[in-house]
């Protein structure tokens, strides 16, 4: 199982990091691309930050944490990897998105961040998506399954 565990964690941050190129190539230049009107656009965003842009300037910072924790969470999909398959592969999904972010910060010094709904203001990428449902997941199962023990 935990060869599951690496084979998403590379396929989000390949994902994310293939997006960000075309992103970056593609719709930079423009800034934004409607594609369903009045509704979802693919709109180029230099996020300085972390969530929604806060905690700016602090690149260093984030580095550092994110190195920390994703190497923490990968200890526990080793660990947990045959007792608890959902938790291995929700923790697959945020380091997945964790270092697909980290490359950029490393890379080029901010977050490339792209998909925007009208309807939700922040700008967001692949990265930030996988992080959520694999914390959001994650957090239901730890939640509603009495039965788990780390």
């Amino acid at each position: 199982m935990f060869l599951y565990s690496i084979i998403i964690i590379g396929a989000i941050i390949a994902l994310d990091q293939f997006i960000k190129f075309k992103v970056i190539e593609e719709i930079m230049p423009y800034s934004s691309l409607e594609v369903i009107k009045n509704l979802f656009y693919i709109t180029y965003v230099e996020n300085r930050g972390i969530s929604f842009g806060l905690f700016k300037g602090n690149r260093t910072i984030f580095i550092i944490l994110i190195l920390i924790i994703s190497l923490v969470l990968c200890f526990y999909i080793f660990k947990l990897n045959k007792r608890y398959i959902g938790i291995t592969i929700c923790l697959a999904l945020i380091v997945g998105g964790a270092i697909g972010n980290l490359i950029d910060r490393i890379r080029l010094g901010y977050v490339v961040d792209y998909i925007h709904f009208t309807f939700f203001p922040p700008v967001f990428n692949l990265a930030d998506s996988a992080i959520v449902c694999g914390a959001i997941i994650l957090s239901c199962l730890l939640i509603f399954n009495k039965n788990i023990t780390l």
